[in-house]
């Protein structure tokens, strides 16, 4: 489900001459029933409000005062979002005349054409207050309060995005609430302007209108919609012909996969930035640490204190918030089933509040193996809003890969990359373009809906991503990247999981072990396919063909170079 809450104006949308009529009502108790929430959002005060409309039980929230006021009507709790009115504006104002004129909590109104005076009395009392006008109606509030900053409280409390609502309104001070929604809707009496802006318009007027909206609603989520709502999509990349190449931001599932080095965290870093930019919520499961420097996003978990799944499900749970989940504190063989544990909670959070709207999983061979095999209850037919990245598709789990639309392919072979995939579906490889790909660029090949494998480059990131500082200074690496002192006999066996650990062993080594493997360039090859730091490898390597360093010397001006670059602070 997509659409978790219905945001209403009242007046000319739920009410046609201020009455809302009983089948509009059913149909609001039928989007209750379905699980959702319900937000009224009105600019008429709360009291006169609840005369003319005693069913405010129905809505989870309502949203008065134009956004000036938040009521919660299972406990009749009232929460005003700013300052209460001007008492020398009121009183000039009624000096001058102005009738009718209602003094709300936060709010003062009149009607046209009293708003040259009310303008007139705000600028000569200095006042930062604004004017926003409801067909005749004229509202004066503090600057910034509107149905989108009601709103957006009222989603807040409620733990919602406004990606998961759908709003429906009427007239001009509704522009700002419909704008903030993911889906807008306008009734057929609706403004001219605000039919414009609307993702839809119903075909009938008032509640009508509002019960046309509801039953598509609940019949398919508004699926239909998806079309109009291309404002919303992720940029990716642009193709050989200039065209941009987008990503909707939801009922999709991708796998960028291709050689190590080749790219992979860097896209998916420009993914995640614009997701953030847009306000998506993404949770990166991060085993290596390649994230850490993503700027306003919390990381749970580092090298010495594993995350804990409550602690990120309740991080989570703020819908603007976003998570890196850390996992080097966690050794490499306990890693799948900290997975194990976390993922359905991640589901389960998913399936109340539709959130978060993004999973990264990154190294996803070792955090769903091939051999994984989930419970029919974990792993829904259809499990969208998911990014798997990998050097091995192969090594993943058949279910978790036959829930990607999407492959981008990168590196050095890209065609054996995809080759890889489909061998694990038994799927038949797609006619691929014969390109050698370039530091940015990808083939992106879409299996739902089938589209022939293109070429695209990719958008960078617009920080450059530090890869890897943490994860080889004080993380743990996996096996097939971990450095051996095994000496010029094999007698040893000191594993080196980690740069810090390196140099430490480095330091305890006997002299003759540390020259074998100096003479052999085994310090530099390591840095430079383990660690993928070229700069460190080629300093390295200046250092190993110095002959006239002793065992002592080299041992330190390595260590330096280490220390320098992953150890010591900026």
């Amino acid at each position: 489900m997509k659409y978790f809450a219905l945001a209403c104006d009242y007046d000319g949308t739920l009410a046609l001459n201020g009455r809302v009529n009983d089948e509009t009502i059913a149909a609001l108790k039928r989007v209750q029933n379905s699980g959702r929430k319900l937000i009224l959002v009105t600019g008429r005060e709360l009291e006169p409000l609840t005369q003319v409309f005693p069913r405010l039980d129905l809505f989870d929230r309502v949203v008065a005062e134009n956004g000036a006021l938040l009521y919660r009507p299972a406990t009749r709790e009232e929460k005003l979002l700013c300052s209460s009115p001007s008492e020398e504006l009121v009183a000039l104002l009624n000096q001058r005349g102005v009738a009718p004129l209602s003094v709300g909590r936060c709010i003062v109104a009149t009607w046209t054409p009293h708003e040259t005076t009310v303008l007139e009395a705000i600028h000569e009392l200095g006042l930062e207050l604004q004017v926003i006008f409801n067909k005749g109606a004229v509202m004066v509030l503090p600057s910034g309060v509107n149905k989108a900053f009601g709103l957006t409280a009222a989603l807040s409390e409620l733990g919602f995005s406004p990606h998961n609502v759908v709003g429906i309104g009427d007239a001009e001070n509704d522009h700002a609430f419909l704008s903030l929604c993911e889906c807008s809707a306008a009734v057929a009496n609706a403004l001219p302007k605000v039919k414009e802006t609307a993702d839809f318009v119903t075909r009938g007027d008032h509640g009508v209108g509002v019960i046309e909206l509801i039953g598509q609603l609940l019949a398919t989520d508004l699926s239909e919609l998806e079309a109009k709502l291309a404002r919303h999509q992720i940029l990716l990349g642009t193709r050989p012909d200039g065209q941009e190449f987008h990503l909707p931001p939801f009922g999709i599932s991708f796998l960028i996969a291709g050689t190590s080095g080749g790219g992979k965290s860097t896209l998916a870093t420009g993914f995640l930035e614009r997701l953030a930019e847009q306000g998506y919520q993404f949770c990166i499961i991060d085993p290596e640490g390649d994230y850490q420097n993503f700027d306003g996003v919390v990381v749970l978990g580092d090298s010495k204190r594993p995350p804990t799944t409550q602690e990120v499900v309740q991080l989570l749970e703020q819908p603007q918030q976003n998570a890196i989940i850390n996992l080097l504190g966690i050794a490499l063989e306990h890693r799948p089933a900290f997975f194990d544990e976390l993922f359905p909670a991640l589901l389960e959070l998913r399936t109340r509040t539709g959130r978060p709207h993004w999973i990264v999983i990154d190294e996803t061979h070792h955090l769903l193996p091939a051999s994984w095999e989930p419970s029919a209850t974990l792993v829904p037919q259809e499990l969208h809003g998911l990014v798997l990245i990998t050097v091995h598709p192969e090594h993943v789990a058949p279910p978790i890969l036959n829930q990607v639309d999407l492959i981008l392919a990168i590196g050095e072979a890209p065609q054996q990359t995809i080759r890889a995939f489909c061998e694990v579906g038994g799927e038949t490889v797609p006619s691929l373009p014969v390109v050698k790909l370039q530091p940015g660029d990808a083939i992106a090949w879409s299996r739902r809906p089938p589209v022939e494998p293109f070429w695209f480059r990719s958008v960078p990131p617009r920080s450059e991503h530090q890869r890897h500082i943490r994860k080889y200074a004080e993380g743990e690496m996996t096996h097939d990247r971990v450095f051996y002192f095994r000496g010029p006999e094999g007698k040893l066996n000191l594993k080196a999981q980690n740069l810090m650990i390196f140099t430490q062993i480095a330091e305890g080594v006997d002299d003759e072990t540390w020259q074998y493997h100096l003479q052999r360039g085994d310090y530099s090859r390591w840095f430079r396919q383990a660690v993928k730091d070229e700069e460190l490898a080629v300093e390295t390597e200046a250092i190993e063909q110095n002959e006239n360093l002793s065992a002592q010397q080299s041992r330190a001006l390595i260590k330096e170079r280490i220390e320098t670059r992953y150890t010591k602070p900026a």
